[in-house]
């Protein structure tokens, strides 16, 4: 173990990840008999996998049984600095890397990042984008904006919505989204669904955006905007997150950028990503690769940090997960009815009755259905309860 701690001191680090290093090693000071205890037999000679080593320690090998109860808190620290340590090694890479070597990491890590989960709710946002949000059901209109809710029934919605950039906690956001989604689409209004996008559509976006939050108590932040952006043109636009902007910044070399600065998110990210290698010269050979070129500037958001537990924080890994209904046809502990608008329970069991296998009896049963789905129930268990019934 003592070797493992040292190694990084031997490897020339440049200054940043010198201060990584420092940092980390500074919570791992704190618990170093803990850490001793552990037996390594593994010795990476590179940072990021020097990185991954010690966070497997952190996370799974130390004994923590022996652990103080005032060491915890420690030893998350330790996890948190090297998970933020490997997203940013993660991300500077693709600073240099060609596109070849993006693909073998997505599809060396999809279980890990769930990437049949997130390429569905994009699936899900295509059929949505030459929609205005104002016509949009309120489940379609949060897929979009990236908030999940307990409406969002697992058989029309097979995907967390909150990938890309969750917005929950932009609650000024979500005010205006409610009360007057218009005016986010004539903000939308200004980024072309096709062709080149420039700095002027970019700032002709944000003028409105702004405007949008008049008479709004609360401060329009960066990240809420940028997922507006990504989802009307996921090739031009990244989304950022408030928690990773700073790791996002270092890792692309750019002065930090602050969750209100506007101003340059065009020309620190946007363009930066632009003329990344990878980016600019693309060659896709898979039908993988080619469904990703449409979404080129999503890709840098599967560089954070995640490993096997990661797809099980997916709210519809929860949702599938969670207690199921009696035959009654009331929930089980933990569960409750959440009712949804009549508009969005008519699409939703519309889309499902779309299904021409579906026999005739269930689309005769179609208002049945509605009322069900309205109370709470969710489509694919009403289908299956009239089929148990009637079948």
């Amino acid at each position: 173990m003592k070797k493992l701690l040292t190694s990084p001191s031997k490897m020339a680090l440049p200054e940043i990840e010198s201060g990584i290093y420092q940092n980390i090693l500074k919570q791992a000071t704190d618990i170093s008999l803990n850490l001793m205890a552990v037996k390594v037999t593994n010795h990476p000679e590179d940072f990021l996998g020097w990185c991954f080593e010690l966070l497997d320690v952190a996370k799974r090998r130390i004994n923590f049984d022996l652990l103080e109860d005032t060491q915890l808190p420690t030893v998350k620290k330790l996890q948190d600095l090297l998970q933020n340590a490997i997203s940013y090694l993660q991300l500077k890479s693709l600073r240099v890397a060609p596109w070849p070597v993006l693909m073998m990491f997505i599809e060396g890590n999809k279980e890990a990042l769930a990437l049949d989960e997130q390429l569905a709710l994009l699936t899900h946002i295509d059929a949505l984008r030459e929609q205005k949000l104002a016509d949009m059901i309120v489940e379609d209109r949060l897929v979009f904006t990236g908030k999940y809710a307990a409406t969002h029934d697992t058989s029309a919605y097979p995907f967390d919505c909150e990938w890309f950039a969750a917005t929950k906690s932009a609650k000024g956001f979500h005010q205006v989204l409610a009360d007057v989604p218009f005016s986010f689409d004539e903000a939308l209004a200004h980024i072309p669904l096709e062709g080149d996008v420039t700095e002027a559509h970019y700032q002709a976006f944000i003028v409105a955006y702004l405007q949008a939050f008049n008479g709004i108590d609360d401060t329009p932040t960066l990240a809420p905007a940028t997922r507006l952006l990504a989802m009307r043109r996921p090739d031009v636009f990244t989304p950022v997150m408030a928690s990773k902007l700073d790791t996002l910044c270092m890792a692309l070399g750019v002065a930090r950028l602050s969750n209100r600065d506007f101003s340059r998110y065009w020309d620190d990210i946007v363009q930066t990503i632009h003329a990344m290698p990878w980016f600019r010269q693309s060659l896709p050979a898979t039908e993988l690769e080619t469904t990703l070129t449409r979404y080129k500037a999503l890709l840098p958001c599967w560089f954070y940090y995640v490993d096997e537990d990661t797809p099980e924080q997916s709210n519809y890994f929860k949702a599938l997960n969670k207690p199921k209904r009696t035959s009654s046809g009331r929930a089980t502990s933990g569960t409750k009815s959440v009712r949804r608008g009549k508009e969005s329970a008519t699409v939703l069991v519309d889309r499902a009755l779309d299904n021409p296998d579906l026999p005739a009896y269930l689309q005769d049963k179609r208002d049945s259905i509605i009322a069900e789905v309205e109370k709470g129930r969710s489509v694919d268990e009403t289908i299956q309860l009239l089929r148990t019934i009637f079948g």
